[in-house]
């Protein structure tokens, strides 16, 4: 069962008729009558209603999307639910679903007419690339094609209104050239068990700003949000002697009261943007690269594979970590400086001094261990999360998991991946934290760990590492609900 009309025709249908879109020009486009058309939308209602109960619930919604191979994502489903439900009652009779139908067809029709700017009554690629660059959107030529090729039922090169209703007539959305994109993205190329804040494809879309945006202002908060609970975990990693919890709280508290857990703080937040910057940007053209490399030019983003994102992912990391990396040296070294005179060096202060006592090569001190830590850590995340989802799908439901669920597969899977790259972690913030010139300072990274398991044994490789899993559920919240509302702030959904 699809939605094609039985009637009609592929060809192009350019339409004379004069005056303000009607549905007398939504049938004409179609080569319909009205009975032609009422037959096939209530054929349409029927399909979804398999039990013959005269009305849709979401459920049958989301069996009748799946059989029509749409993507039936809670999230969608739900959405088409809310906009046919005139009543809000909780399900769409016939008449609500032809009200739907009607004001869809024509919001269609209108959008079809708009990008038409040669009134033939077919869209051509070269009209379809001129309306994403109008709406801001840029694709280059092999997703174009893939654009057209996936609308094009007849493979003829042009896209009629026919083939253009049947693919956008289910979308609950409004019928916007940005977001008829993103739809396309979301039926062909969006992987949901890849773990980036910011969608696939994006890159090519000139509002990837904003998902910069999104995404930075949603790791700020989280960050801040867990600042204490970082700083602790600092403190706790930089102590040689036994390090226990309530004596490091008390410690940080009489150095400053509240404020003094959020030191270090600003400049978390200050690197959260570049970060996440440079790291999507790397992984989004390793990606390229890997289906270059491939030989796939008509392949998908999301066929590079698991072993491709995982590659792609911690490359993308490490590039990320070695051009911030500075700044996470400074953010240690001003959360673990002593106080003197309850004043902290200030930025410049601090930067100054250890370019001249140090050298510059120090800012790169600890470098090593956090990339080491990094394709592990990718890799454990991955693994677990695929698990976790595949496990959900099992038993909590047949559908795709729903946000929630991921938000917790997400939460477990990166709280193990931390655990096992933990002591990684303590090495390179005891090289960050210790001057160079101090004396018995650490000659690399082998003597951290010979030092530390020496005199601490297993056990110190895993100081702060509490504080550090306490963090891991609230970070994990925050950036998402905060990265939704900005994503609805920023007209991003």
């Amino acid at each position: 069962m699809g939605l094609e009309n039985q009637g009609g025709s592929n060809g192009c249908n350019p339409i004379k008729k004069p005056g303000p879109v009607s549905m007398d020009h939504v049938l004409l486009a179609l080569r319909e009558t009205k009975e032609d058309r009422e037959l096939r939308i209530r054929s349409l209602f029927n399909f979804f209603d398999k039990a013959n109960s005269g009305y849709l619930d979401y459920a049958q919604i989301q069996a009748g999307l799946s059989a029509l191979q749409i993507p039936s994502e809670y999230k969608y489903a739900k959405d088409l639910l809310n906009v046919c439900d005139a009543n809000h009652d909780g399900r769409v009779d016939y008449l609500e679903f032809k009200r739907y139908m009607d004001d869809k067809e024509l919001e269609l029709y209108r959008i079809f007419q708009a990008i038409d700017v040669e009134h033939n009554g077919c869209i051509l690629p070269e009209e379809l690339c001129d309306a994403l660059v109008r709406a801001g959107i840029e694709i280059d030529n092999e997703e174009l094609a893939r654009f057209v090729e996936r609308v094009d039922k007849d493979n003829n090169g042009v896209i009629t209104f026919e083939e253009w209703r049947d693919f956008l007539l289910l979308c609950p959305h409004e019928a916007t050239i940005e977001n008829i994109y993103h739809y396309l993205e979301r039926v062909c190329l969006v992987d949901i068990g890849e773990q980036t804040v910011i969608p696939e494809g994006i890159s090519k879309h000139v509002h990837a700003s904003r998902y910069l945006i999104a995404g930075g202002v949603a790791g700020a908060t989280s960050r801040t949000a867990t600042a204490p609970l970082d700083r602790l975990k600092v403190i706790l990693q930089v102590q040689t002697a036994q390090a226990r919890i309530m004596p490091a709280v008390r410690a940080i508290w009489r150095e400053g009261g509240l404020l003094s857990f959020f030191r270090g703080n600003g400049l978390n937040v200050v690197k959260v943007a570049p970060e996440s910057a440079i790291k999507f940007y790397s992984y989004e053209m390793l990606k390229s690269f890997i289906v270059n490399a491939k030989g796939g030019e008509d392949k998908a983003d999301n066929d590079i594979g698991t072993s491709g994102r995982l590659f792609a992912g911690g490359l993308a990391g490490a590039v990320a970590q070695t051009a911030i990396y500075p700044m996470d040296l400074l953010k240690t070294r001003i959360q673990t400086h002593a106080v003197e005179g309850g004043r902290i060096p200030g930025i410049a202060t601090l930067s100054r001094d250890i370019w001249v006592q140090e050298g510059p090569r120090v800012f790169y001190r600890g470098l090593f261990p956090s990339l080491v830590g990094i394709i592990p850590y990718a890799g454990i995340d991955l693994a677990a999360y695929e698990t976790l989802k595949d496990m959900s799908k099992k038993y909590l439901h047949d559908g795709d998991p729903g946000p929630l669920v991921q938000l917790g597969c997400g939460t477990v899977s990166g709280a193990l991946g931390a655990t096992c790259v933990y002591p990684l972690q303590v090495v390179r913030t005891r090289m960050q934290a210790q001057r160079s010139s101090a004396d018995a300072a650490y000659k690399g990274m082998g003597d951290v760990f010979r030092r530390t398991f020496k005199h601490e044994g297993l056990r110190g490789f895993y100081k702060g590492i509490f504080p550090n899993l306490l963090k891991v559920v609230p970070s994990a919240s925050i950036t998402y609900l905060v990265y939704e509302s900005m994503k609805k702030s920023l007209d991003l959904e």
